[in-house]
């Protein structure tokens, strides 16, 4: 073996770190979605879609995009208000978190945590024009729910469901919409405007949450709670290096972007930017070519595969 893989695994690893960070800095109101998108399977790791965007630093209208900021005054001041209430409120209490709780039950929490996103992933599979994922999410989380007992242990990927993750983000992006001006978003943390609209999207149309009764509910207070700590405690020691970054603004700035244009580009296939969810999700993705043969990036486009 020539090592190379080893490489890219720590690659990986690093790339999942910042960008769960991200997702979860000022993580005071983590979305549906948000906390779904961050779990994958019956172990979940910080973040299953981040590697190859960092592994594959292919410059794409998202990732350009991402790095228009003509709002940086308040998204910086964003970002440290966000970074405050972090150090002051959610680090405390996910170290608490973390102190009182085995690591074992902490990830049948993430297991849950994931599970309730299921609705909000099938959803945005059928917007995508995609049925067979959408049967595929909704089949995990019939599965789970009843055999796994509410999502605590991930049957359906050891009967061949293999977990996998959409937003309202990704579709508008698998349609075309572009990312428009970076945005950090006080206390929910980085984003874009087309994230942001389907941020809200992902919020108002999340069916768990629509049946649960909203976050005025002691079960939607209890979702909440269980995601942004659940979050917090997972990217501990992402925090940790993000606060050691030169400049930790534009560290988050870039990871988010290059996450969020590799998962447009798994919707959109313009490139295998992401792992094949047909595939096992725990495999290390190959070191893609040199950037520089690839064909010329082209503006996303709809596609009909499924």
């Amino acid at each position: 073996m020539n090592g190379e893989p080893s490489r890219t695994s720590a690659n990986t690893r690093r790339a999942r770190a910042r960008v769960v960070a991200l997702i979860a800095a000022g993580g005071l109101a983590v979305s549906a979605a948000s906390a779904h998108a961050q779990n994958a399977g019956d172990e979940p790791p910080p973040l299953v879609l981040a590697a190859p965007a960092v592994a594959a630093p292919v410059a794409t209208l998202d990732s350009v995009d991402a790095a228009y900021d003509p709002l940086q005054g308040f998204n910086r001041g964003s970002f440290g208000l966000s970074m405050g209430l972090d150090r002051a409120v959610l680090r405390p209490i996910a170290h608490g978190y973390m102190a009182v709780t085995p690591s074992p039950l902490r990830r049948r929490v993430s297991a849950v945590v994931y599970n309730l996103g299921e609705p909000s992933t099938t959803v945005n599979d059928i917007l995508q024009g995609k049925p067979k994922r959408a049967g595929r999410s909704s089949a995990r989380f019939l599965i789970n729910s009843t055999i796994g007992v509410l999502g605590i242990w991930d049957v359906a990927t050891g009967m061949g469901l293999k977990a996998h993750d959409a937003d309202f983000g990704q579709t508008f992006g698998r349609y075309g919409v572009r990312p428009g001006p970076y945005l950090y978003v006080p206390v929910l943390g980085p984003s874009n405007f087309r994230d942001s609209v389907g941020r809200v999207l992902d919020f108002v149309t999340d069916p768990v949450g629509i049946v649960g009764g909203g976050y005025t509910t002691t079960f939607g207070a209890s979702r909440l709670a269980a995601q942004t700590v659940d979050t917090r405690a997972r990217a501990d020691n992402a925090f940790r290096a993000l606060d050691d970054a030169t400049d930790p603004y534009v560290t988050a700035r870039s990871a988010y972007g290059q996450y969020r244009a590799a998962f447009i580009r798994e919707a959109t296939r313009e490139v295998q930017a992401l792992p094949d969810f047909d595939d096992d999700i725990a495999t290390d993705p190959v070191a893609p070519a040199d950037p520089a043969s690839a064909p010329p990036e082209t503006a996303p486009t709809p596609s009909t595969t499924q």
